[in-house]
C-alpha cells in the first residue's frame, strides 16, 4: 500500500538529523472517511510549543489514517530526522518524541544483522529495531519516548510509552475515530472528541492532587492516558492496552559489601550522565544548589574531564539558577558553591514578588492539570534556557522519589507527610479507603476540606502503575512506599508538570537519575542504602564522596524547586484569589462548598497566614476552578 507524505520540510533520508523532544499527534477512521489536511494539521499545530523547527503530517492511501509531527531537533539538526518517518520500503511510518540514548550501539548492533542506514537518527534507530525485533525492541531502549508505528499493509497502529512515564500520551477513542496525541489540551482543543468533565477524576485531585497521573484517567471523560511502561495496538477499530515493564521482575543482584554497592552506584550514575551529554547542540542544566542537581552538574565536570565520548556536547557549561530574594526557598548560595566546583558560570534567574502575575493564564495553562503550587519558576528558568539558546537541560528529577528525599523535612513540613500517605501501598481497597479518611481527616482538622457532600462524594482510589505488583516480603515499608510513590502518585506527576513547563519553551529535560538501570540497581538496595539516620539518598551521596562539595553532599536541608507560594499568596496574588473565587463556575460549584473556601481563603489572605501548608490543601482548589473556568 502506498502512503502520502506532506511537511512544510523535505521528506525523510535527505541528510542527516535526530530528532529530540517533540510533540506527535494522529487520526484513525474506522468508517472509511477520508481525514481533511485541517483536522490533522489542527491537531498538530496544538503541539507547535514543543516543536519549533519544523512540521510534518502523513496520510495513508485512502486518508483513513493520518499522522502528526512537530519537530525539535537537537543532534545534528538537518532535514534527514524529519517526521512522520517511513521505513525504507515505505511500509511503516514512525512519529516519535522522545531520546534513545543508546541509539549509537544499537545501530551498530542491527548494521551488524544487515540493517543500512541512511541517516544518523535514532528514529531511523527505531524503525530498523521494530522490524527486526517488534515489542521486544522496548526493553532495548535507553531512554524516554513515546512512538507510534503505523503497517500499511496490516493497518495496525502501534504505541508504546517509556519505563517510567518521562514523554507523554494521550488518546481519546469513540465510535467514529481514534485519537492520540502528546497533550491533553491538544485532544480537547481539537474539535475531534467530547470533552465533557470527569467528575470522579476532579473529586480525586481535591482531595490527593498525586492521585491522578499515574491511572489512565484524566480530567476530560473522553481522554485516556496511556500509562508509563504500557503499549497499545489498534487493530481493526479494537484496542489491546497491555503493560511491556514491570521494574520488579527487573532488578539486578546486588552486591554484598556496602563498598562495592557504592563503586556500582557510582559507575551508573556516572554513565547515565554520560550518554544524556550526547547532543550537537547546546546543553545545559537547571542548578538549585540541592544534592540532586549539583551531582548532575559535578558529574558533568568529571565526564569532561575523564574524556568526552562520541556526539557527545562540548559546550555544556550552561548552568541556570532560579533565585528567590528574601524567601524562604532561596539556594542561592549552594548553587554558587556547585558551580564554582564545577566550574561554570551560571546565569541568575531573579524571582520575586514581580513574578507573581507574570504571564500567570499561560503558565496554568501549559501545565495543563491541577497541582499544588504555582510553578512560575519553573516556566520562567526553561524560558530563560530558550532565549539563550540551550535547549537541553540535563536535571535531577527521580532522586526523591527514588531514594527518599521527600522525608527528611523542609519547607513542606507537615504538607508532605500527609501527602506521603500517598505513597501508602496496598492490594487492599479497604487499606486504601483508610488512606482516604486519614488524609480526609488531617485536611478536616484544619479547616481546609471543602468538597460537597463530603468524602462518601469521592471516589475510590484510581488504579495506579504498580499497584497490583508483587514486591519482596523482605521489604519493609519504606521501600514499598518509595516504589509506589516511585511509579503511582508523586513522580509521575512531577513529570508530568516537568514535561509540560519546559516543552512550552521547546527545552528537552533529561533525567540521569531515571536511567532504567539506575532504577532498578537502586530499588534492589537495602532500606538502609537509602535513609539511614535521618540522612536521605545515602547511595548517592557516598557515591559523590570528593565529587562535589561537601556542604551540599551531606546537607540535609530540603527545599523543593518551587515559586514561593506563601509569599506571594499573602501579597501579589490577593487580588489574582479574590477575583477568580468571585467568578461563577457552575462546572466547580457542583465540586466545592464555594462559601466555606472563600472564608478560609479570605482568613488566610487578611491576617497574611498562608504558609507552605495551607498552600498544599487550598491551592488545588484554586487551580480546579481557573480550569473549569477556562474550559466551561
Amino acid at each position: 500500500m502506498s502512503a502520502g507524505y506532506a511537511c512544510d520540510c523535505e521528506p525523510p533520508f535527505v541528510s542527516e538529523g535526530l530528532l529530540a523532544m517533540c510533540g506527535i499527534a494522529g487520526i484513525v477512521h474506522f468508517r472509511g472517511n477520508a481525514i481533511e489536511q485541517e483536522a490533522i494539521s489542527r491537531l498538530t499545530n496544538l503541539l507547535a510549543h514543543r516543536g519549533p523547527n519544523g512540521a510534518g503530517t502523513w496520510f495513508s492511501a485512502d486518508r483513513d489514517v493520518a499522522m502528526g509531527h512537530r519537530r525539535l531537533a537537537v543532534i545534528d539538526p538537518g532535514e534527514g530526522g524529519y517526521q512522520p518517518m517511513l521505513s525504507a520500503d515505505r511500509r511503516h511510518v514512525i512519529v516519535f518524541n522522545g531520546e534513545i540514548y543508546n541509539f549509537l550501539e544499537l545501530r551498530r548492533e542491527l548494521e551488524e544483522r544487515g540493517a543500512i542506514f541512511r541517516t544518523q537518527s535514532d528514529t531511523e534507530v527505531i524503525l530498523a529495531a521494530w522490524r527486526e525485533w517488534r515489542e521486544g525492541m522496548l526493553s532495548r531502549f535507553n531512554g524516554m519516548w513515546a512512538l507510534a508505528i503505523y503497517d500499511t499493509e496490516t493497518r495496525e497502529l502501534f504505541l508504546a510509552r517509556d519505563r517510567f512515564g518521562i514523554k507523554p500520551l494521550l488518546y481519546a477513542m469513540s465510535p467514529e475515530r481514534f485519537v492520540f496525541a502528546s497533550e491533553q489540551r491538544a485532544l480537547v482543543r481539537s474539535g475531534l472528541i467530547g470533552t465533557s468533565l470527569d467528575v470522579d477524576v476532579a473529586r480525586r485531585l481535591l482531595l490527593d492532587a498525586f492521585g491522578v497521573e499515574g491511572s489512565e484517567r484524566t480530567l476530560c471523560q473522553n481522554v485516556r492516558r496511556l500509562q508509563s511502561g504500557h503499549c497499545l495496538w489498534l487493530r481493526h477499530g479494537q484496542l489491546e492496552i497491555r503493560r511491556w515493564w514491570r521494574t520488579i521482575d527487573h532488578l539486578p543482584e546486588v552486591p554484598k559489601t556496602e563498598a562495592e554497592r557504592v563503586e556500582r552506584f557510582r559507575e551508573l550514575f556516572q554513565d547515565a550522565v554520560a550518554v544524556r551529554m550526547r547532543s550537537d547542540v547546546p546543553i545545559g542544566t537547571c542548578l538549585s544548589g540541592g544534592f540532586d542537581s549539583s551531582a548532575v552538574i559535578c558529574t558533568m565536570a568529571s565526564h569532561e574531564k575523564a574524556g568526552m565520548g562520541p556526539r557527545d556536547s562540548t559546550s555544556w557549561r550552561h548552568a541556570f539558577v532560579a533565585t528567590f530574594p528574601g524567601a524562604s526557598n532561596d539556594e542561592r548560595p549552594m548553587a554558587e558553591e556547585a558551580a564554582a566546583w564545577a566550574e561554570v558560570n551560571p546565569t541568575y534567574i531573579e524571582i520575586g514578588r514581580a513574578d507573581a502575575l507574570t504571564e500567570l493564564d499561560q503558565i496554568l495553562d501549559d501545565n495543563d492539570d491541577v497541582y499544588i503550587g504555582l510553578p512560575s519558576a519553573i516556566w520562567l528558568i526553561y524560558r530563560e534556557l530558550r532565549r539563550q539558546n540551550v535547549p537541553v537541560s540535563i536535571d535531577g528529577h527521580g532522586a526523591d522519589e527514588l531514594m527518599g528525599g521527600y522525608f527528611q523535612g523542609g519547607q513542606y513540613g507537615a504538607f508532605w507527610i500527609r501527602n506521603a500517605l500517598a505513597g501508602i501501598s496496598s492490594n487492599s481497597a479497604l487499606t486504601r479507603r483508610g488512606v482516604d479518611l486519614l488524609r480526609a481527616l488531617m485536611i478536616k482538622r484544619q479547616g481546609q476540606y471543602f468538597l460537597r457532600g463530603g468524602l462518601r462524594q469521592v471516589p475510590g482510589q484510581l488504579s495506579l502503575v504498580g499497584d497490583d505488583d508483587i514486591l519482596p516480603r523482605d521489604w519493609g515499608s519504606f521501600n514499598r512506599r518509595l516504589y509506589r510513590m516511585f511509579h503511582g502518585t508523586v513522580l509521575p506527576t512531577i513529570l508530568r508538570n516537568y514535561d509540560r513547563l519546559s516543552m512550552a519553551h521547546g527545552i528537552e529535560v533529561r533525567m540521569p537519575f531515571m536511567d532504567w538501570r539506575l532504577v532498578t540497581y537502586t530499588m534492589a538496595l537495602p532500606e538502609s542504602s537509602k535513609s539511614s539516620n535521618g540522612l536521605t539518598k545515602v547511595i548517592a551521596r557516598r557515591a559523590m564522596e570528593n565529587q562535589m562539595p561537601e556542604s551540599i553532599r551531606m546537607g540535609r536541608r530540603k527545599v523543593g524547586f518551587n515559586s514561593p507560594m506563601p509569599e506571594w499568596l499573602n501579597g501579589p496574588l490577593a487580588g489574582w484569589t479574590a477575583s477568580l473565587l468571585d467568578q461563577n463556575v457552575p462546572a466547580f460549584a457542583q465540586l466545592v462548598d464555594e462559601p466555606a473556601l472563600r472564608r478560609a481563603v479570605r482568613r488566610l489572605t487578611t491576617s497574611k497566614a498562608w504558609d507552605w501548608e495551607s498552600v498544599g490543601r487550598v491551592w488545588p482548589y484554586l487551580n480546579m476552578k481557573w480550569m473549569l473556568a477556562r474550559y466551561a
